[in-house]
């Protein structure tokens, strides 16, 4: 898989490129941990929202089988290990925010229970990866740029004491 490097510039660039596109105020922000705490941060600062909520979903699965893994990964209900009361989304305007649409099953699980909580969802991500998507013809409502590659964003750089590293490459 192609791999693509990004610095701090670059990620200037796509917040640049996603806040015009914004037709609607929102409420809320719901940033998905890890990979939305940054993106999240940059766009709540640039379009002044104040309610800042987090989501940390986890996709467990039990694989008796090496090749079964794959595709029961896929199939995995989602644990949701951290999410906002149903109270500060009802009724909201909520932009949920991500790093990446690779798959697609994260930012789903989470919009899906934010309009079960009576809140009205927006997807928003960096990066759109189509040809991963499980979900058809589902997309961001939002998103920067359409990728293919595996994107290293500069907040996931490793700055241990033996220097600077990229994460498991």
């Amino acid at each position: 898989m192609r791999r693509e490097v990004l610095n701090w510039n670059d990620v200037d660039q796509l917040i640049d490129h996603l806040i015009p596109q914004f037709e609607n105020e929102f409420e809320a922000m719901v940033m998905i941990t890890r990979g939305g705490i940054v993106p999240g941060g940059m766009l709540a600062e640039a379009l002044n929202l104040t309610t800042l909520l987090t989501a940390a979903v986890d996709f467990p699965a039990e694989v008796k089988m090496e090749e079964e893994r794959k595709s029961s990964k896929l199939l995995a209900w989602p644990k949701f290990i951290q999410f906002p009361d149903n109270t500060l989304l009802a009724g909201q305007r909520v932009m949920i925010i991500d790093d990446v649409w690779g798959s697609g099953r994260t930012i789903t699980a989470v919009k899906n229970r934010i309009s079960g909580a009576g809140g009205i969802p927006y997807t928003c991500v960096l990066h759109f990866n189509p040809y991963r998507n499980l979900f058809g013809n589902a997309r961001p409502d939002y998103f920067a740029a359409i990728t293919d590659a595996h994107i290293v964003y500069p907040w996931e750089i490793n700055r241990g004491p033996k220097g600077v590293l990229l994460n498991g490459f």
